[in-house]
């Protein structure tokens, strides 16, 4: 099984789903999205499974309210924009394993995970 995860090591929101999982630098690929900065790549891949950009934007960013724009006021391409632009637009952790994608902390996504990898 490959897993890869985008998180924030700062967010005790990821760390705690981390834990919960049993996740770790030992059996998955951790990536830290404010020491590495997302690639085009990485954001369209999201896409691919998503079907959607405003899918992975986390609408409670400061960003936004430090910006002047609302979350609900954003097309595709400018959620595109954004999450490429700011690692904090990003909603997380976004965690691949194998051929399925996860996007974010609700109770709903966790126990999904939680179903893949049992």
């Amino acid at each position: 099984m490959e897993i890869k995860v985008w998180y924030l090591k700062t967010c005790s929101t990821c760390q705690r789903i981390l834990k919960e999982l049993g996740l770790n630098e030992d059996n998955a690929e951790l990536i830290n999205i404010k020491e590495t900065a997302l690639t085009e790549d990485e954001i369209d891949l999201f896409y691919s499974f998503t079907g959607s950009y405003k899918a992975l934007i986390n609408g409670r960013s400061m960003q936004f309210r430090q910006r002047g724009i609302k979350s609900s006021d954003i097309d595709e391409d400018k959620a595109r924009e954004l999450v490429l632009d700011h690692y904090a637009f990003l909603k997380r952790p976004v965690i691949q394993v194998d051929d399925q994608l996860f996007v974010g902390n609700s109770k709903n996504v966790v126990n999904q995970l939680k179903e893949v990898l049992k």
